[in-house]
Formats: structure tokens, C-alpha cells, sequence
């Protein structure tokens, strides 16, 4: 299951105690003030891990506590610090305060963190003219995980377009496909091969008119392609169930305009998929001769025209 969005409550350790003890012995008429710090709580820490795709494991998973720090002890002992808490993440992930209503971090790299909960400074132990205190409180957050897909390029067209088709064909990806639309419910991510160079490449689930308004799959995946480099724009050019190429060409730039100018400006590559099927010749020409713009012509199903379209896809990055 692809979860992009999961809502957690962090609480960091609160601070150990001061000690608040005193020192005899028979050469001393008296005490000696020798109550140690109390340690630090747990910090809670989220830090971006390539090896997850998900944030399944929050979806259920939404509490986290921290430790409290070790409490002082006489002869001057201080407590033990607590160890961090670490809650792993897909790369990709913005860390949002929800209460304070602003991103904490946008955690892009690997091994990238960020501290979301402080824990609690240890109390202090007793020393002259100075009572023990007890540890500070921990600080405690409700926390938005957002995540936003890395990578370079995104596949965008209508439902049935053939994008499952072509992921799984151009790289190690292997979303479901099937014939009939939506059958890609959710970003699927796959890496293709160009020599001795690669590029990550996004299934994006298939887009309809209303799509920037939240119709259909919504513009819940449109946010997934805020991040790539170029869009790979697909055309079923044999025109499946009596569509017309040209008016799906326009209706997604559209709503890629509508949902954000940066992600309409990004350069696109066009490529009028279904060639092999009857029709596409002839609806080819007449979108070239519309929209006036390179177009690669492929069949995505049998491999044709697929090399020459990574090369362009490759030079282009």
C-alpha cells in the first residue's frame, strides 16, 4: 500500500532529576552538598532513509515517546542521557508542524535530519546556597509527513494511455497493467538505464479533465510531479473509446497549468503512444500538424521506438 501523507504525535523525554543529597562522614561535622545533574530526555529525530518508499508504518503507528533522562545520585553522579529517538522516512519527505502551521524540513538526501522534539534539560543537583531541581518537559508536537516523489522525470497522461505499459518496458518498475483505466492507482517509481548513466522515472495515475480540483485520482498525485525534471507527456494516439488526441494533449496541460505554473513551465516530451494500432498514422499526422511540437512516435506494448525516446529523455536531462 503507497501512503504519501500520515499525521504523528511526538513527545520528547523529559529531563532526569537533580539529586538532592548530602555528604558525612566522621571527619565531617557537616553535610556536603554532592547531589548530581539529572540527564537529558530523548530528542525525537526524523531522518530520510533511501531504502523506504512509503509511510505505511505511520499510518498505524502515530505515537512516539521519548525517554526520560536518568535521575542524579549522590557523590555527585550525573543521570544518564537518553538516547535519540529516530523515525525513518521515504527521501522525499516534508516534515510539517501542524499547530505551528509551517515545514520544519524538506528532507531530501539521504541520512538528511531533522530534530522535531527537544528533550528535556536534566534538573540540577544540589550544591551550595542551591536546592536540587527537577528536570525540564520535553517538547511535544503533532507532526505532518508529507511526501513528494525524487524523481527526475514524470509520466503524466490520461487513464489507459499506456504509462503502466512503458514503466514497466524502460526500467525496473513493474506497476500493474491492465485494460481498462486506472488500473494505476498509485506513483509508481523505476530506474532506467542509459550506459553507464541512469535516471529515476514516475508512473503518475492517469489524469482527467477537473483533475487540478481533485477529480478522479485528484490532485492528490499531481504533487508528485513538483520535484521531476521534465514530464514525459503520453498520447494514446489510436485514440481509445473514441478520444481525440489533440483535446487530451490540452485538456492535461490544462490542469497542469491550473495546479501550479512552475510544474506547467517544466520541458515536456511528447511521445504518441499506440502506434501499432489502427488510426494513430493518420491521428499523428493531424497532431503534429495542430501542435506543431517534436513528437516520438512509439508503440509502448511492443517496444517500438522506446530506445530513441530514453535518448531524448536522456538528453534532455
Amino acid at each position: 500500500m503507497f501512503i504519501d501523507q500520515a499525521k504523528i504525535y511526538v513527545k520528547a523525554g523529559d529531563g532526569g532529576k537533580g539529586c538532592q543529597s548530602l555528604y558525612r562522614d566522621k571527619y565531617t561535622r557537616y553535610g556536603v552538598p554532592d547531589g548530581g545533574d539529572g540527564g537529558r530526555g530523548a530528542d525525537i529525530v526524523i531522518r530520510a532513509d533511501r531504502n523506504l518508499y512509503t509511510l505505511l508504518d505511520y499510518h498505524y503507528n502515530r505515537h512516539f515517546y521519548g525517554k526520560h533522562g536518568g535521575h542524579g545520585s549522590s557523590n555527585k553522579k550525573k543521570g544518564r542521557n537518553a538516547e535519540a529517538i529516530i523515525i525513518r522516512v521515504p527521501c522525499g519527505t516534508i516534515v510539517r508542524d501542524i499547530d505551528a502551521e509551517c515545514a520544519l524540513r524538506d528532507l531530501d538526501k539521504d541520512g538528511e535530519e531533522v530534530i522535531v522534539a527537544i528533550g528535556g534539560k536534566g534538573g540540577l543537583g544540589n550544591k551550595p546556597r542551591r536546592p536540587a531541581t527537577i528536570g525540564a518537559v520535553g517538547e511535544e508536537k503533532n507532526i505532518l509527513l508529507d511526501l513528494k516523489l525524487i524523481a527526475s522525470v514524470g509520466v503524466v497522461g490520461f487513464p489507459n494511455a499506456g504509462k503502466s505499459t512503458l514503466i514497466s518496458n524502460i526500467s525496473n518498475a513493474h506497476p500493474k497493467v491492465a485494460a481498462y483505466p486506472f488500473t494505476t492507482k498509485v506513483p509508481a517509481l523505476g530506474v532506467v538505464y542509459v550506459g553507464d548513466k541512469s535516471f529515476v522515472i514516475a508512473d503518475i495515475p492517469g489524469l482527467i479533465e477537473g483533475s487540478s480540483q481533485g477529480r478522479g485520482l485528484g490532485d492528490k498525485f499531481l504533487r508528485h510531479v513538483e520535484r521531476t525534471k521534465i514530464l514525459l507527456h503520453l498520447i494514446d494516439m489510436a485514440g481509445f473509446e473514441g478520444r481525440d488526441p489533440i483535446e487530451d494533449y490540452r485538456t492535461i496541460n490544462e490542469e497542469l497549468k491550473s495546479y501550479s505554473k512552475e510544474v506547467y513551465k517544466k520541458p515536456q516530451i511528447i511521445a504518441a503512444n499506440k502506434m501499432d494500432l489502427e488510426g494513430a498514422k493518420k491521428n499523428l499526422t493531424r497532431f503534429k500538424k495542430a501542435i506543431k511540437k517534436k513528437v516520438y512516435p512509439i508503440s509502448a506494448l511492443k517496444k517500438e521506438g522506446l530506445e530513441e525516446l530514453i535518448e531524448a529523455v536522456n538528453t534532455k536531462l
